[in-house]
């Protein structure tokens, strides 16, 4: 096939068609299906489908807050960059990633902890919305909870992706445990595409241009 025949929606429409038909016989629940196909077609990792964890209400959530302006903070700026700004800011809102900040970086090194974890304090401070989307750092998901439990910070929803090996599963099954709504990778998958690719699922739905 002459590639230059697809334009590129028709390459994106095409690659969900794919999905569906690879997913097979299989019911996605209406309201999670947009978020699951979107991260299957950022990885093309079929797996998600069974992985992805969303509490009660979590889309419900998150649409709510994104239709309120919300704050968005990411763990990386990969995760920044991949955020769709314009549909976001259609919205009213931001995204910010507080990682490269001089105060973060060098409140961190003094008391010898991540960046990530501080960044979560950093997050704290803001007022209105807000969604944490972390795709990297499970640190950011511990210092969460523990700012969660101190009454310091209540996100509205909490994307929770992080990739590796060391205190990944378990950074995601705390924040399962929280309380808050939370869409989650659960195992060692993830990184800062899923992140993204979640938080434009729920944008592109806002703006009906999800599939």
């Amino acid at each position: 096939m002459d590639w230059h025949e697809l334009a590129p929606m028709d390459i994106e429409k095409r690659s969900f068609e794919i999905i569906t038909r690879e997913l097979g016989g299989r019911t996605l629940d209406p309201e999670r299906a947009p978020i699951i196909k979107r991260v299957i077609h950022t990885t093309a990792d079929l797996d998600y489908a069974d992985t992805l964890y969303f509490s009660e209400d979590a889309v419900k959530a998150g649409k709510a807050a994104l239709l309120a302006g919300a704050s968005i903070v990411t763990d990386t700026r990969m995760a920044e960059a991949g955020i769709n700004k314009t549909a976001l800011s259609k919205l009213g809102g931001a995204v910010y990633c507080f990682m490269s900040d001089q105060d973060v970086a060098g409140e961190a090194k003094a008391r010898g902890i991540t960046r990530a974890a501080v960044s979560m304090e950093k997050a704290a401070v803001l007022t209105g919305p807000l969604i944490i989307a972390a795709g990297n750092a499970p640190t950011a998901l511990l210092r969460l909870n523990e700012l969660i439990w101190e009454g310091r910070i209540k996100p509205d929803l909490i994307v929770g992706v992080p990739v590796g090996f060391v205190n990944v599963v378990e950074s995601k099954e705390i924040i399962k445990a929280s309380g808050i709504p939370c869409i989650l990778s659960l195992g060692r998958k993830g990184g800062s595409n899923v992140a993204a690719a979640i938080i434009n699922a729920l944008l592109y739905t806002l703006h009906d241009r999800e599939q």
